[in-house]
């Protein structure tokens, strides 16, 4: 259905040129994927780098340091997460989040990171709340849970008599979670944060709220831009010919082969890693 539906557009600007191209522009029948594709590829790639190192600190925590009577309720309080409608973080982003950001967290990083010659780069701009950092922040509350609770798992496969060898061997905690627990555990892992790209990728409400709806590429974290999921809840309403309807199919097309293809890699990785532990 989705090729079918996207059959004017992709006939009329084939793949490449729609891919690569810029241009977004209902008036004059002119559109393109590129600016969609880099703010769902930023607010991806970023919401990962924050939310990988404390996903797995987290089950770090509780599968190794916790106290036996916390590791229940914070394995659920984590996994509630996963429970809470992507609406309200939006809505949480929108009227709690992004004036925090815009007041506080966005002017300081202007300060200071700002003054540094290329990394200022990121930084420079109006902070106005509504940016890429902010959906991106959203995004990564939004996938920890999913790569907490994998991560987790994963590391209680991790066989006991390795563990209990090396602290025969005198290791530390921190060397037996470092040089045994996550080697063995790194595909399951590795396997997690493919899902949770997957669910970052096809998120549309949360980050709608907090992102704006700029088709822009732009090199500022503080500027608004688009993704693929919001220009499509933004815009189906308004798509009033047949090309501009056929360029949104085009579009979610395209999210359906990057979400496939990133599920299919999370599968695999997953199903490789229990075929290792079961061994």
């Amino acid at each position: 259905m989705l090729f079918s539906e996207s059959s004017l557009a992709i006939a009329k600007f084939g793949v490449f040129r729609f891919i690569f191209s810029t241009d977004w522009n209902a008036v004059k029948g002119s559109f393109g994927a590129a600016t969609n594709l880099f703010g769902t590829a930023v607010t991806t790639g970023l919401s990962l780098l924050m939310a990988i190192p404390v996903a797995i600190g987290i089950a770090i925590f509780v599968t190794e340091i916790s106290p036996n009577f916390l590791k229940g309720p914070i394995s659920v309080a984590i996994e509630l997460l996963a429970a809470i409608p992507s609406i309200i973080y939006g809505m949480w982003g929108l009227f709690t989040l992004a004036p925090i950001m815009s007041k506080y967290v966005e002017p300081a990083l202007q300060n200071s990171i700002g003054r540094i010659p290329v990394a200022g780069i990121l930084f420079h701009g109006t902070a106005m709340g509504i940016d890429l950092l902010t959906a991106s922040l959203i995004l990564s509350i939004m996938i920890i849970p999913f790569t907490a609770s994998i991560s987790r798992d994963a590391f209680n496969l991790t066989p006991s008599v390795v563990k209990e060898s090396a602290y025969a061997l005198g290791a530390t905690k921190w060397e037996v979670v470092k040089s045994v627990v996550l080697p063995y555990s790194k595909l399951g892992v590795f396997g997690g944060v493919i899902l949770s790209l997957g669910r970052a990728l096809g998120e549309t409400m949360a980050v709608a709220f907090v992102l704006g709806n700029n088709h822009q590429i732009t090199t500022s974290l503080l500027d608004a831009a688009a993704t693929i999921t919001v220009t499509l809840a933004n815009e189906f309403t308004e798509a009033d010919n047949d090309l501009y309807l056929s360029s949104l199919f085009y579009l979610a097309l395209l999210l359906f082969v990057l979400s496939f293809i990133t599920l299919a890699a999370a599968k695999f990785f997953l199903l490789k890693a229990e075929r290792r532990y079961a061994r």
